[in-house]
Order: structure tokens, then sequence, then C-alpha cells
């Protein structure tokens, strides 16, 4: 394992984390459309989600074929300023569109058009995210480091998604409480994180930095693909046609695709099905969850701490084994806090283990423990056509599966792409890869939109071939490591 000195390890965390933390932010501001769907009803109908939400990701996809390239110009830094504050502006004219309209009105206001528009111009800005964070940290991570950076990044994506659906529906649900209607209040998840991702932009003002030596430190070789390339000026086009012509990438890119079908095929319309078909109280668990039981909760957060330090003087095995504890029963009471905490959990625990075994297993290789992902994912998908009547049985299995696409866009997106594209090419390579995840998406809002209106049954069935294309892409790279100094 990579050594770094402890003053490196404390500037490093005070990078990444408030990184981390924006980009949780940004997806906040991102899947909030999706708790907007649900409290506005059939103001905006399910045809209307999935081509608002189809539309703002296939602009996210193209996004990135110009914003790739320019951040890996300009720097993470500056990429990941113009995210926040985009988002920020966007998701504020989104909050205000919202007020101004109602139930006996909404056909004046044209939900479907106003808001392909602005949600459109949020999701180019957020664009601007993945690529920044995978920039920046491609130059503060060591290859055999970035397996635990994978672990990272998923829990950040997991947080983010937990801040999207739980902690907006709290704040959806506090607006609410005093007897105002759903539809009137429903403008609260997009203020919110307006607001907070402002916030997030004067923190990172002055925090971030793209590389250690503009921290006051020394810049390091990350054994990546841009090993042996210190100090030489690399024009973009030619990272460009490094990037493109990459067969290693472009299979990642299809797998991403295959990725991006199947983790927003479940993440989005699962809630939806939960509440138009089988008609769930508003205070189940699946759909707002609670924290009341606050008692329990702290207890069961006691529990993990103590685990956490008795693994600091344990050894071995011992510490290992007390570690996995304390973060599974520290992670326990999120399975309380709905859809959001469930998804949460299920990432923290997909993200880690797929960046661990990477490093730990296969000397670093992501496509092994992807495919592994994908492997089961594959046999879970074929159980849940005939769990759909179910709640419980229907709910573990979108756990599993959520578990499954959420380790695997970890580590392909996030990790994946630092190593091929190297330090020079980071942004591209990303940018090229997040941008077939969301061409994915896109697919999955029209298809899934139009299927789920007429018969839900399909639902499993369109997702099903996208798990067994994605395993058999995995296991053509499956022996693929960087290889220094720029050799494609």
């Amino acid at each position: 394992m990579f050594e770094h000195t402890k003053e490196f390890r404390i500037r490093r965390f005070l990078n990444w984390f408030p990184l981390g933390l924006a980009y949780a932010f940004l997806y906040m501001g991102r899947y909030n459309l999706t708790v907007s769907k649900i409290a506005l009803g059939n103001i905006m109908t399910k045809e209307d989600f999935g081509i608002i939400f189809g539309i703002g990701t296939i602009t996210y996809a193209f996004s990135f074929l110009i914003n790739g390239p320019l951040t890996d110009k300009i720097g993470g830094r500056k990429g990941m300023l113009i995210a926040v504050l985009g988002a920020s502006v966007m998701n504020l004219l989104m909050g205000q569109y919202i007020s101004t309209i109602n139930a006996a009105t909404v056909q004046v206001h044209h939900i479907r058009k106003v808001f392909s528009i602005l949600y459109a111009a949020n999701m180019y800005f957020q664009s601007y995210g993945a690529l920044s964070i995978v920039k920046v940290n491609a130059h503060w991570f060591h290859v055999h480091e970035r397996g635990g950076f994978s672990g990272i990044f998923g829990t950040m994506i997991s947080s983010g998604i937990f801040f999207a659906f739980t902690v907006n529906g709290w704040i959806l649900s506090l607006a609410t409480s005093g007897g105002a209607s759903m539809v009137s209040e429903a403008k609260v998840v997009f203020f919110v994180p307006a607001a907070v991702l402002f916030v997030m932009f004067v923190v990172e003002f002055f925090l971030l930095k793209d590389r250690p030596a503009l921290a006051g430190l020394k810049d390091f070789d990350t054994g990546d693909a841009s090993s042996g390339e210190e100090g030489v000026d690399i024009p973009i086009l030619t990272i460009m046609k490094r990037i493109v012509t990459n067969p290693i990438i472009l299979t990642i890119a299809f797998v991403e695709f295959c990725t991006g079908v199947l983790r927003n095929g479940i993440m989005h319309w699962f809630p939806i099905y939960v509440k138009e078909v089988m008609i769930l109280p508003s205070h189940h668990w699946l759909r707002n969850g609670s924290w009341a039981d606050w008692p329990v909760v702290a207890a069961v957060f006691a529990a993990g701490i103590i685990l956490f330090l008795l693994a600091i003087k344990a050894k071995g095995k011992r510490r290992a084994a007390l570690l996995i504890s304390g973060a599974l029963v520290t992670l326990a009471p999120f399975l309380m806090a709905g859809w959001g905490g469930i998804l949460m959990v299920a990432g923290v625990i997909g993200g880690n283990v797929a960046g661990w075994v990477s490093d730990i297993f296969f000397d670093s290789r992501r496509a092994p423990a992807a495919g592994g992902l994908y492997a089961l994912l594959a046999v879970v998908l074929l159980f849940m056509f005939f769990t759909m009547s179910h709640v419980w049985a229907l709910g573990i299995v979108v756990f599993i599966v959520s578990t499954c696409v959420i380790g695997t866009h970890g580590l392909m997106s996030g990790t994946a792409t630092m190593d091929f594209g190297g330090r020079k090419g980071a942004a591209t390579a990303v940018g090229m890869i997040d941008g077939f995840v969301y061409l994915g998406t896109g697919v999955q809002s029209f298809a899934l939109g139009w299927i789920t209106t007429h018969n839900w049954h399909w639902w499993p069935v369109f997702l099903f071939p996208f798990a067994l294309i994605g395993l058999y892409l995995l296991t053509r790279i499956w022996n693929k490591k960087p290889i220094p100094k720029g050799a494609y």
C-alpha cells in the first residue's frame, strides 16, 4: 500500500471530504425531481416525469463531450465550482416555478415544457461534478489506493441518494406538517438544495485544490496511465484521441451504459411503484420512513461506536471483524429512514466491498470485482418478476440490485476512469464513461415511462438483458490494468 505523511493525509482529507460532500449535495439537487413527482401526483404524470428526466439525462450525457476535455483543461476545482453554482441557480428557478402552479392552473403553465428546459440546464451544470471529483482525486490517490477511494466515492454517491430521497422527503413532510398541501410545498425540495449548494460553492472556493503542490505539499507519481508524463503538456486533442480509441475505456463505457439502465431503472421507479400499485400508507418505511424511534437509533449508533473503539486496540482478523461489524451496526439505523436510507446502506456496502476486493484480491484490477457484482445482479433480477406482489421480498431484491449497481458504478466511473485515463485525461475519460451511464439512464427513463404506464410486469423483463450484457463485457477486460507513460 502506498504510504503518505500524516500532514499529507490530513490535507487530502480536507480536499476530498468537502469535495465528496459537494458531489453528494449535487445528487440532492438532481434526484429531487423524483420526490417532487411523488408530491405533485398527476400534476406531473408518469409520462411527464419520464420525458423530463429523460431529456435531462440525455443533456447530461452529451454535455460530457464538451465538459470532459474542458475540465481536463481548466482543472477540477473550477469545474466543481461551476457545477455547484450552476445547479444552485437552476434549482432555485425550478422551485420558483413550482411555487406558481397548482392543480387548477397546471395546464396553463405547461409543466412538461418548462421543467424539461430547467431540468436539462440543471443537468448540464451537474455534469461538471463527476468530472471534477475524479480529475482532482486522480492527483491525490495512487493506483493502489484507488480501490479504497472507490469505497469513498460509492459512499458519497450513496449519501447523495440519501439526501435526495430521504432528506428531501423529510423537508417536504416538515413543510406540510401544518396542514399545507404537498403540491403547494413541493417547491421546498428545490429551494433547500439550492441553498446548500451555494454554501458548498463558498466552502470549495477556499478549500479545494487541484494538486498537492497547490496546497503546499509535493506532487507524486500516482502510477496510472499518465505516469512518465510529468511536466509534459499534452494537447487536449491528443488526450481525446487516446480516450476514444482506447478499447478498454470503450468497453467500460458500454458496461456503464448497462449500469445506467439498471441503477436508475430501480432507484427512480421503485418508490413510484410502491405508491401507485401497492398503495402503501404515507408513513410506510419504503416511502418516507421515520426517525421517531430515536432511543433505538441512539443505542444502535452507540453500539457501532463501541465496536469501532474496540477495533482500534485489536489486531489482525479480529480488528477486521470488529471494523466490519461496527460499520454494519452503524449503518443499520439508515434502514429506518425510507428509500433514501436503504439506498445509502446498499451503496456504502457495494462501493466499499467492490473497492477493497479489487485492491486486496485482484491486485487493483477492477473488472473481476465489478463482474462478481454483475453476476449476482443477473441472478437476483431473475427473481424480481416473481416478487412484485410481495413488498418485503421485492424490497430485498431491489436492495441487492442497488448494492450491486452502485458498487459497480463507483468502481468503474470513479476509479477505472482514473486508472486508464490517467491524471492527464481523467476528466475526459470519466466524461465519456459517465456519458454512457446517462445515455443508459435516458433510455430507461423514456422506455419505463411508457412501459409502466401500460404494464408494470414488463419492468423487470426490460432490465434483465442489460445485466447479462454488462457481465459479458466485463469478462472481456478481466485482466486489464493501466499501462504507464501514456502508452495506448
